[in-house]
């Protein structure tokens, strides 16, 4: 069987570090290209300054990852279906609600697969979290989400500008774990979302849920002018346990024993697998929840000017 030809479309740090070896560990993948306007593409693959003109030039291109800053996901993906290549989409998958609808419509259109990918569902304490949470009653979550972004986004200023999520580029990662494991749909009651006087987007965020499941306390506290180690922790109190997720959804406890969970291929190494079986079977995977739930902040939070940030 032919491997299956991918293009990285955006070839920054996530790439370098996730996406590359994810691909090269994969017997079913092959990196036929790269795109990069600064032209830093992998050793040994053909690189493009545009994803046109590896669309043009790349012969039997089967699939791209497009791992570019959220605000030209779309234009990029729709070229990239509309020219009849499967397309996988770095998180968030787009800035709005309805580009992302509309790449699903196209895909179904065009008969191929389009996956927006939650990295940090893939985590194996995430789906044993689903499991125990199955079936009981909650009485509260808290969801905590502290990093420095001086660390994660050295220099980057399109997480500023619009559309680029300031703290919900690394919240909604706790946002698509809470929806993968919640019992039931959460809706955002109200939020208050803290923007720097010098930026267009949040640097902090506090979000408060509701759930017809449940009437407890459900809060969300996104902070990224954090110092020293990061907090990624969801935890829940139900009517039978305290169940607490770690470390970004790879480590599980229970009444604070750890729970013992198996290792699992890695976050992108499971992503490219189920690429692999979507493109087999001609599927979609795109689950816009989370994606909702930052829209739906926004839309019902109240905003609060805080200090300037220079990162």
């Amino acid at each position: 069987m032919r491997p299956i030809r991918i293009g990285i479309i955006g070839f920054g740090k996530i790439a370098q570090d996730q996406h590359v070896p994810s691909i090269q560990e994969n017997a079913r993948l092959e990196l036929a290209a790269t795109v990069s306007r600064q032209g830093n593409g992998h050793p040994g693959v053909p690189c493009f300054a545009s994803h046109g003109d590896m669309l043009r030039q790349v012969d039997e291109l089967d699939a791209v990852a497009v791992c570019t800053p959220p605000s030209v996901r779309h234009e990029i993906a729709r070229d990239c279906l509309e020219a009849g290549v499967h397309t996988l989409l770095e998180k968030p998958p787009g800035v709005t609600l309805s580009e992302v609808e509309h790449l699903t419509s196209l895909a179904a259109a065009r008969q191929r697969s389009l996956f927006a990918t939650w990295h940090a569902r893939h985590n194996p304490a995430v789906a044993a979290a689903a499991e125990r949470l199955a079936g009981q009653v909650i009485r509260s979550m808290q969801i905590v989400w502290h990093e420095d972004v001086r660390k994660w986004h050295p220099g980057q200023q399109w997480i500023w500008e619009p559309g680029g999520f300031g703290v919900f580029d690394p919240g909604i990662n706790a946002l698509s774990i809470a929806t993968r494991i919640f019992p039931g749909e959460l809706f955002v009651r109200d939020a208050e979302l803290m923007f720097p006087e010098n930026k267009q987007t949040p640097i902090a965020a506090h979000l408060n849920f509701a759930s017809s499941v449940s009437g407890g306390e459900l809060t969300a506290d996104f902070n990224w002018r954090h110092r020293g180690a990061e907090a990624w922790n969801i935890t829940f109190q139900t009517d039978q346990s305290t169940l607490k997720l770690s470390e970004g959804g790879s480590r599980l406890f229970v009444d604070e024993q750890e729970i013992a969970v198996e290792r699992g291929l890695g976050e992108y190494p499971s992503i490219y697998a189920d690429f692999v079986d979507l493109v087999d079977e001609r599927r979609s995977d795109v689950d816009i929840r989370p994606l909702r739930l930052v829209a739906d902040a926004y839309l019902a939070g109240r905003r609060r000017l805080v200090e300037p940030f220079e990162s």
